[in-house]
């Protein structure tokens, strides 16, 4: 058996390999985050994932719903314990992963099928879901959106698959001088001890290999929709969170997971601004939003 830690958002998770057939080399968009060393005794483990092909489910669970993972919607199952057995299919819907997890994410097994490009992506979504639901209530969530930092700040762009985001932040990259691309689909968003809610990059970043262990101080959010004119306006709190919430990996039907996002939501909301921006993809658009949401921090 082989260990391998990695931080994300000032989190720490820990990956159990059991065998040679499977190790660290599944993960390459999670290498920025690797640790050289283990944590000191007593330092606290957001969860920990062991990847065991050999392992089976004594049981199966009942199905209770399907959770939307950037288009592929994974079978989501639970034991009378309250575990959960989740069922990972790739884009070609190959059954890829199985993970049974306890019911705070805190620790869980998988089993690995297929090739190394469904094994990679299935133990990559293992992940991702097990850091989204694991620090659901430790004021950390997992974000659809695409971020840009500029002058010490982050603005993230949301909005449902094809709204644009990506097309936006990349406007910022080509005309607003001194910006740099954070994450482009799941940058992970916390209100950290000091009670300052960041960005921050992550292994998961959808089509952009964008893997970077970067962060920074949250400077808006930035809802989009496209329209054949710009204008833009700030959200009151109630539209803030109506902005924020459906762009949280989140499962509604968890009391803990549920409550703990929104919680988060809020807290986020009481520290960040929200914007609404009807836009063209064009440079006048970055540029509305860039002054606009910038003059909150000149």
């Amino acid at each position: 058996m082989s260990k391998s830690y990695y931080k994300v958002g000032r989190h720490i998770y820990c990956v159990e390999f059991c065998d040679d057939k499977n190790t660290d080399k599944l993960l390459p968009s999670s290498e920025p985050f690797k640790m050289k060393d283990a944590p000191d005794d007593g330092v606290s483990i957001l969860f920990t994932l062991m990847v065991d092909d050999n392992w089976r489910p004594s049981k199966k669970g009942k199905e209770i719903g399907q959770f939307d993972c950037g288009g592929n919607n994974h079978g989501v199952y639970v034991l009378e314990d309250g575990s959960y057995q989740i069922l990972v299919s790739d884009v070609c819907q190959n059954q890829c992963c199985l993970i049974q997890a306890v019911p705070d994410f805190s620790s869980a097994k998988v089993c690995l099928n297929g090739n190394y490009n469904m094994r990679t992506f299935g133990l990559n979504n293992a992940l991702m879901m097990m850091y989204a639901f694991a620090g659901s209530d430790k004021q950390t969530v997992l974000m659809h959106a695409s971020v840009v930092r500029k002058d010490g700040y982050g603005y993230l762009c949301l909005g449902v698959s094809g709204t644009g985001k990506s097309t936006h932040t990349g406007l910022w990259l080509k005309y607003i001088s001194d910006t740099d691309l954070m994450n482009d689909d799941n940058p992970v968003v916390r209100v950290c001890e000091d009670g300052v809610a960041r960005v921050f990059g992550s292994p998961w970043s959808g089509k952009t290999p964008c893997y970077r262990d970067v962060e920074a101080p949250i400077g808006a959010f930035l809802q989009l929709k496209q329209a054949p004119y710009n204008k833009i306006q700030r959200q009151s709190t109630v539209d803030g969170f109506a902005s924020l919430l459906p762009s949280c990996s989140v499962m509604k039907w968890d009391a803990r997971d549920y409550v703990g996002t929104c919680d988060t939501v809020g807290k986020i909301l009481e520290k960040v601004p929200t914007y609404f921006l009807e836009c063209l993809p064009d440079e006048a658009a970055c540029q509305l939003s860039y002054s606009t949401m910038s003059a909150n921090h000149q």
